[in-house]
């Protein structure tokens, strides 16, 4: 080996050992309980304000809940369908509205649907901030995914400023 080769191995070696050197942990954001009630409140008012009884779920950024408000008519599978709509939109970093369009059966992620949890209908919403997934918000028991996504909307607007950073 010459001398020149030995310290082009030496520098590749180097670099193969920082890289490999990199920190061994990070950091995450996540909701406060408190930013998760405000939220489902803000979109249990906004939906009542429509005249629709409805359960709201708000999920952390790994699906699990963090709170649950499900007005007094709200129907007994809302409380399932809420919580598996916020942790569909956390799970997929998507709405659920977008996730229903992309598993469409015949296109390539239709099998999606068949998981566990999976809600492919409009209501779930991903909570952003900064480029980074704090969590989920889901709503159902609004006539239709449109009335639902409105809520999840209404709920995530009523803490985004807090969550900008």
């Amino acid at each position: 080996m010459t001398p020149h080769s030995w310290l082009i191995a030496c520098g590749m070696a180097a670099a193969a050992l920082g890289a490999s050197a990199q920190t061994a942990s990070f950091e995450t954001r996540s909701l406060t309980p408190e930013a998760a009630l405000t939220a489902a409140r803000a979109a249990l008012e906004h939906c009542r304000k429509g005249g629709f009884q409805v359960a709201v779920a708000v999920v952390d950024r790994a699906g699990v809940l963090q709170v649950l408000l499900r007005d007094r008519y709200g129907g007994a599978h809302t409380v399932e369908m809420a919580q598996n709509k916020a942790w569909t939109a956390a799970s997929f970093k998507t709405s659920t509205a977008a996730l229903a369009a992309q598993t469409q059966p015949g296109k390539p992620m239709s099998g999606v649907r068949n998981l566990p949890r999976v809600i492919a209908a409009g209501g779930g919403r991903a909570v952003e901030a900064g480029g980074q997934l704090l969590g989920g918000i889901g709503v159902s028991g609004a006539p239709g995914g449109e009335a639902d996504e409105s809520c999840a909307r209404a709920g995530i607007a009523a803490i985004q400023e807090s969550l900008e950073f």
